[in-house]
Formats: structure tokens, C-alpha cells, sequence
């Protein structure tokens, strides 16, 4: 049932994404109240699936502190910089999303855990210090920055 509720959850998010672009409503409000609504679901499945699968995380300690503190610090730079978080969804944050749905729907669907949940770790890691070096080169907030390489070249057009 949890995987279940997984992938819809992760389908209802990809296609309202297309459908907000496709109808021009994707505003930056909008796409900030995504990466929250986001943020909330995948901690909520993080918390979920320690329920149900008391050993998932067993040997993961360190990414998971490390994912934490990259995080809270990062959201805690933008809240003091922009006022706000950031909210890019950038190419790495998709494929991450993808990752973490194969991750935790085995796991829920199986009952076991899976490498992928400590790739999953690792990836989400790599993307907030993508989003973290975007958030200190760009002196204004603005919400979808595919990468890296795009914050550096609208930090070069200014």
C-alpha cells in the first residue's frame, strides 16, 4: 500500500508539474510551494519507511547526517539570504526524485531495503550542495534553475 501511495504521489507531482507549465500557471509561488510540499512528502516517506522497514537505514548513519546538516544549512543560508528558500528543481533534483521513488517503493513494496536507498542518500547530498553553490553565486532568487552551470551564466549576464 505505501509503495502504492508512493507512486502516486510521485506521478500526481511530474504530471502537475507539465500541466502548470503547459497552461503557463507555473508561477515562482507556485513552484516554491511544490519544493515544499516536496521536502514535506519525501521526509514523511523517509519517516514512513523507518516504520515499516525498521532496517532500512542500518549503515547509513553518516549520509544521513550529512543530509541533514547539507540541508538545514543550506536552507537556513537561503531563508538569510532571499528571505526564502530556494526552489530550482533542478536536473539533478528530477533524477534523484526518480531514484528515491525505486528506492522506497522496494523497499515498501518487498520489505527489505535496497543499495538504491544509500545511492538515493548520496544523490539527494550531491544536489543540495548543487543547489547550495547555485543559492551563493546568484544575488536574487528566482525558481527554476536547471543546474549549476545555468546559475553561473546568469551570474556572468549580470
Amino acid at each position: 500500500m505505501l509503495a502504492g501511495v508512493l507512486v502516486a504521489a510521485f506521478l500526481s507531482d511530474v504530471f502537475d508539474g507539465v500541466l502548470a507549465r503547459r497552461h503557463g500557471t507555473a508561477t515562482p509561488q507556485l513552484r516554491l510551494a511544490d519544493t515544499i510540499v516536496d521536502t514535506v512528502f519525501y521526509v514523511a516517506a523517509a519517516i514512513a519507511l523507518k516504520i515499516a522497514v525498521p532496517g532500512a537505514y542500518r549503515g547509513l548513519w553518516l549520509p544521513l547526517v550529512l543530509l541533514i546538516v547539507v540541508h538545514v544549512s543550506r536552507a537556513t543560508f537561503e531563508l538569510t539570504k532571499y528571505g526564502r528558500i530556494a526552489s530550482y528543481h533542478m536536473w539533478s533534483a528530477r533524477f534523484l526524485g526518480v531514484v528515491l521513488v525505486a528506492a522506497l517503493g522496494y523497499a515498501f513494496a518487498t520489505g527489505r531495503p535496497t543499495v538504491l536507498l544509500a545511492c538515493a542518500m548520496w544523490l539527494a547530498i550531491a544536489n543540495e550542495i548543487e543547489g547550495f553553490a547555485a543559492s551563493a553565486i546568484l544575488p536574487t532568487w528566482r525558481s527554476d534553475v536547471p543546474s549549476f552551470v545555468h546559475a553561473c551564466r546568469w551570474r556572468a549576464q549580470r
